[in-house]
């Protein structure tokens, strides 16, 4: 057995796409953590984080200003597919890529790369969207990845519900992972006070549970004919 046999990287299976999400993720956060930690000596660097959500965040008053017309440039497009790269801290950015390589890695198993970005830029789309229509503040910032990865929780619940089908079972625990989490959001939530943007990942996992549909393996003929094979 040679060495290429005995050892295959675990990457290998991980969709570049994902990967190079991921990467983005840890690397804009290891700059910030450093900045924030005193390490890097720029002058301004324990401010970065702040400029950065101040910069690409999504909130209520961005979203009217593109709606109204009031500033349709490019920075204040940019924020919503930007913002997903910023994070509040350390185990929020942290979180998110292990989310992200995880439900990835079970995806891209079976999705092509094009489904897989589309999926996440259209929970990233909507979430920011949905975040600023209903929002409780109006300057009430939204980054980080969450809402791409809640679109991939729709996917992977697609999946989940259609190998139910298949195996006889309750499709309806299709939908453990979502509750679960979000239940855990909730509890974080109450515990630490943390900026609450569930409404951004709900829409983000609808966006992706109805998408899928279409965007996963054999489109939306191989949906239908699952539906009439019941």
């Amino acid at each position: 057995m040679d060495e290429e046999t005995r050892y295959e990287s675990p990457f290998n299976s991980i969709p570049p796409v994902v990967l190079i999400l991921v990467f983005a993720v840890i690397g804009v956060e290891a700059v910030l953590t450093l900045a924030g930690s005193g390490v890097l000596p720029q002058p301004g660097a324990l401010g970065w984080r702040l400029d950065l959500v101040e910069r690409f965040a999504v909130s209520p008053v961005v979203l009217d200003r593109v709606v109204s017309g009031a500033d349709r440039s490019l920075d204040m497009l940019l924020r919503f597919v930007a913002y997903p790269f910023v994070h509040l801290g350390l185990t929020h950015a942290a979180f998110a890529a292990v989310m992200l390589l995880a439900l990835g890695k079970f995806l891209g198993d079976a999705w092509s790369a094009l489904s897989l970005i589309v999926l996440m830029l259209l929970a990233t789309l909507a979430g920011a969207v949905a975040h600023g229509l209903f929002a409780s503040h109006p300057q009430m910032p939204l980054v980080g990845a969450y809402p791409a990865i809640y679109g991939l929780i729709g996917g992977f619940t697609y999946v989940q519900w259609l190998r139910a089908g298949q195996d006889g079972g309750s499709r309806w625990l299709a939908f453990r992972l979502i509750g679960v989490l979000l239940g855990l959001q909730l509890v974080f939530g109450l515990m630490f006070g943390s900026i609450p943007h569930w409404q951004a990942d709900v829409t983000g996992f609808v966006v992706g549970l109805v998408a899928s549909p279409i965007l996963g393996p054999g489109g939306w003929a191989h949906f239908l004919s699952r539906i009439r094979q019941r």
